[in-house]
């Protein structure tokens, strides 16, 4: 006995109404076709964990910095205020990747928006700035005591976080971490706002990821984003 087909619609339109039911705000399954790399759980277990792992880390940073530091003997002497600075902006960056993902381009939010899974290559150039400053804190701390230098890498920290998240806001579903290598239909060439005079603001801080990018924007928009890139720079040294 075959079903009629208006059945068959009817059951297919309920099963939708369920699923969107079942998903609720906490949901972190990204749309259909958006990459994940899968090597952490795409659940909200492991998004509220990574969640409350950074608050930690930014509230002991911001503590670390507005007490002065914790030098109280020589192997101590290494968390001072300006590693505090550190880690609070670490972790308040990889929170606003996924903050700003989960409000203003949902569709792409997933676990990987933390851009904690970023490649081995991301941490260890975290490692090795992190083992830098202890060494040279611990063997040559007068090396650290530059006046002014706190002051100047805070406001270029704010500046490049302003940037990126205000970036990654205007363009919102037109944005992706991972580069796309085709063009989708929704796809639009964002011009305006503040990309009006950053031509790659939310990838100042990542070099090679704006050239990769370059490429694909070329074969994408052609001629319309030829004229673009000869009106509006990059911002970053040495590139046009």
């Amino acid at each position: 006995m075959s079903i009629p087909e208006n059945d068959i619609e009817e059951r297919i339109r309920q099963r939708e109404v369920t699923l969107a039911r079942q998903s609720g705000p906490l949901e972190t399954v990204p749309a259909k076709g958006v990459p994940t790399n899968g090597n952490i759980p795409n659940t909200p277990l492991a998004s509220s964990f990574i969640a409350f792992c950074l608050g930690t880390a930014f509230t002991l940073g911001s503590l670390l910095f507005v007490s002065g530091g914790y030098g109280s003997s020589w192997l101590t002497s290494w968390l001072t205020s300006q590693f505090g600075a550190f880690a609070a902006s670490w972790a308040i960056f990889h929170y606003l990747e996924f903050a700003v993902t989960a409000g203003w381009n949902r569709e792409k939010c997933s676990v990987d928006s933390y851009l904690l899974d970023n490649g081995a290559q991301y941490h260890i150039a975290n490692g090795i700035a992190v083992l830098e400053y202890v060494a040279v804190k611990l063997f040559f701390p007068s090396a650290k005591a530059w006046p002014y230098v706190t002051e100047i890498g805070l406001a270029v920290v704010f500046a490049g976080q302003f940037l990126r998240s205000t970036a990654m806001i205007y363009a919102s579903t037109n944005f992706s971490h991972a580069v796309a290598s085709f063009k989708r239909r929704e796809h639009e060439l964002v011009t305006d706002g503040i990309y009006a005079w950053f031509r790659h603001p939310s990838y100042a801080g990542f070099f090679y990821w704006a050239l990769a990018e370059e490429k694909y924007l070329f074969n994408f928009f052609g001629e319309e984003y030829k004229q673009y890139r000869a009106r509006v720079g990059v911002w970053i040294p040495f590139i046009p």
